[in-house]
């Protein structure tokens, strides 16, 4: 049963109660029976459900009829209704006590119960319909045999004429907003004159009070009225004579975080009102519990929806993503110069992921606390009806003067991956580090993504970038085969070894094509003579190869799950004459456009024109990265970025934004 209440009786006077369907009314026989009492037996109106329960806690149904049955202190009797009562006090008990003498009872205890249908509920069962009388409904259960409620933070904003998300204020201002909330009804069913005397009250606790918002329509008109959240903690529901149902639509304000576990507890109580000088009573409280459905990024292996760029000066390369865009069947949206004002880098201002709850999905916007000349883009422009927004702001005194940790180019996720038995079914969230440098990403950001649960972070290494950023030597792209994808790493090794390989094969004085280096592009032995540059790629290498273990070990990967993509890498500040390898004093940067810096559109890849040496005609970088991808059916499309991106320290990747399809798989049947 949900929950038990004994009643004590009385040989005195009649005793009145009620009883709340699905509960268990204990009978207290024991406490009215009179000296010399051996048994009892027991009489009960059609409707009632009596038993009795042993020592050994088996229960028994029991006659009403001409039975007795000793009183033994291990005794104890039982009650439940199977329906509400048409009147007060309309289903009766009568016990009898017996002594040894006589058959003719010495006392009796007369009871009178009004029974009373109370319950809240919600979509425990996350079928996208409430869950009516559901047992274990004031707990959260992960995973596919799990129970528990969902809620979405209500970030999106329906009504375009308002001037901030739905969830920021506390008007319906669209009925449209009214799907993205979860429904939580209260169902009261019993004689209208029990509730006139109770007091019927939903209520949340003042540590949730800014989580969650509340609406009711309470007749069924186009009136909402806000009862719960932003200051209000309860709300005295008004129940008219024969209303059953009390519909109550729920919205999240708050996404987990640091300081919020995402769970969120409803009560409806029945209370005794109170007499003058006396506080009033709760009779009985139903509970509920919703968890706020957590902010989810998508990896390269989702299918593209939308595919962002900014033009800025920068026509030839917004051609090529479109045509790449329209390849891959995606929407092309461009960011045009009087929104950017020449901050082309749109990967770094923002994050597409998106929200779920059995009801609803939409995607939501992750603004990036970098602020530069984008950053009212994802707020004005994104932001809209069924696209939700999230914002993380540090303040000043925790990143006087900022971070470019703080970009999203430094925000990746793998797909899906099995680490030693533990299921990741949507991926893990990969963040740059600084060890031990300052300014490392905003504390503020990190919490909130280590929050969301469901996407376990791993922290890598950036220090040894200029930049700093995850995507200058990484990538997924997806791969037709049992493991979905194949993780890219940028490779010093890899390009020397490419290197050696055309000189062995007679192309020593190939050359990147004119204007790319100067006026005298270095060849490829010059490239393999320089001393220097073999050194410094060593100290990247090893970088790299650090995180390669840690990818290796956190993401469950094999050698053959990892491909290797030819990257030389230079410092970006001036190194002095006496440079040793160990004692960096400088950071690196891409030697030639960064090739893992791509943009992936399904099997349709925007990889950086990496302008390598030529052979017979063909870019010999080019045509290494063809033989690597192409048989995972891979279509490699290399776009010209090295005058609008890569001479400014980024590439395609860094310059374009992908909204991909959500998972197929439902966060809530994860176990994290």
């Amino acid at each position: 049963m949900a929950n038990q209440r004994c009643i004590q009786l009385s040989t005195e006077k009649v005793t009145s109660t009620f009883y709340i369907l699905g509960t268990e009314l204990c009978l207290d026989i024991h406490g009215a029976a009179p000296k010399g009492v051996t048994s009892f037996g027991i009489w009960a109106t059609p409707g009632l459900n009596i038993y009795k329960i042993e020592g050994d806690m088996t229960k028994s149904n029991i006659n009403c009829h001409d039975s007795k049955w000793p009183l033994h202190q291990t005794v104890k009797v039982g009650a439940t209704m199977d329906a509400p009562s048409d009147h007060v006090d309309d289903k009766k008990i009568r016990v009898s006590y017996y002594d040894d003498i006589s058959n003719i009872p010495i006392a009796k205890a007369v009871l009178h119960i009004t029974c009373i249908e109370m319950s809240l509920d919600a979509d425990i069962n996350r079928s996208g319909t409430v869950t009516k009388g559901g047992k274990q409904k004031d707990q959260w259960k992960w995973g596919p045999d799990g129970k528990g409620a969902i809620l979405l933070v209500n970030c999106d904003r329906d009504n375009c004429t308002a001037k901030e998300e739905d969830n920021k204020d506390t008007k319906l201002m669209s009925m449209q907003d009214i799907g993205d909330m979860s429904h939580m009804i209260l169902t009261t069913q019993g004689p209208n004159e029990a509730f006139a005397k109770w007091q019927l009250t939903l209520h949340i606790s003042k540590a949730d009070c800014d989580k969650v918002g509340v609406f009711y329509n309470k007749d069924r008109k186009r009136d909402y009225e806000h009862v719960l959240g932003s200051g209000k903690i309860s709300y005295h529901v008004k129940r008219n004579p024969g209303q059953v149902e009390s519909i109550f639509y729920v919205e999240g304000l708050q996404f987990p975080d640091v300081d919020f576990s995402g769970l969120v507890t409803f009560y409806a109580s029945l209370l005794d009102p109170a007499k003058k000088g006396v506080p009033e009573t709760s009779i009985f409280m139903d509970s509920l519990i919703f968890r706020v459905a957590p902010w989810i990024m998508t990896p390269n292996t989702l299918q593209p929806v939308s595919v962002y760029v900014c033009s800025y000066d920068n026509k030839d390369f917004v051609e090529n993503i479109r045509k790449l865009a329209t390849k891959a069947g995606c929407k092309f949206i461009i960011c045009p110069e009087e929104e950017n004002r020449g901050d082309v880098w749109i990967q770094d201002e923002m994050e597409f992921g998106y929200i779920q709850a059995p009801h609803k999905t939409f995607p939501v916007v992750f603004d990036s606390p970098r602020n530069g000349d984008l950053k009212d883009f994802p707020f004005k422009e994104v932001l809209g009806p069924d696209f939700g927004y999230v914002k993380r702001e540090p303040s000043s005194d925790e990143h006087a003067g900022g971070s470019s940790l703080d970009s999203f180019g430094n925000l990746e996720v793998s797909p899906p991956v099995n680490v030693k038995g533990k299921e990741y079914p949507l991926g893990r969230i990969l963040i740059g580090s600084r060890f031990p440098r300052n300014n490392p990403m905003s504390k503020l950001v990190k919490d909130f993504l280590y929050a969301q649960i469901v996407q376990s972070s791993i922290e890598l290494y950036t220090d040894w970038l200029f930049v700093g950023h995850v995507d200058e030597f990484l990538t997924f792209v997806p791969a037709p085969d049992q493991k979905g994808f194949r993780l890219l790493l940028a490779s010093p090794r890899a390009c020397f070894k490419l290197l050696e390989k055309k000189e062995k094969e007679g192309h020593g004085k190939a050359r990147r094509p004119e204007g790319i280096e100067g006026p005298q592009p270095r060849s490829i032995s010059e490239i393999l003579a320089d001393r220097f540059l073999h050194e410094w790629n060593e100290h990247c290498q090893k970088c790299i190869n650090w995180n390669r273990t840690i990818l290796q070990e956190q993401l469950g990967l094999a050698e053959e799950d990892i491909i290797e993509i030819p990257q030389l890498f230079h410092p970006y500040l001036k190194l002095p004459k006496n440079f040793a390898p160990g004692v960096i004093k400088a950071s690196a940067e891409a030697y030639f456009p960064d090739m893992v810096n791509m943009i992936v559109l399904g099997k349709h890849l925007g990889i950086p024109k990496p302008f390598g040496p030529i052979i017979d005609g063909q870019c010999c970088l080019e045509k290494e990265v063809q033989r690597l991808l192409e048989p995972l059916g891979l279509s490699c499309n290399f776009i010209d970025d090295y005058g609008t991106y890569y001479m400014c320290h980024g590439d395609v990747h860094c310059g374009t934004n992908v909204r991909r399809k959500p998972f197929s798989f439902k966060w809530w049947n994860m176990k994290p």
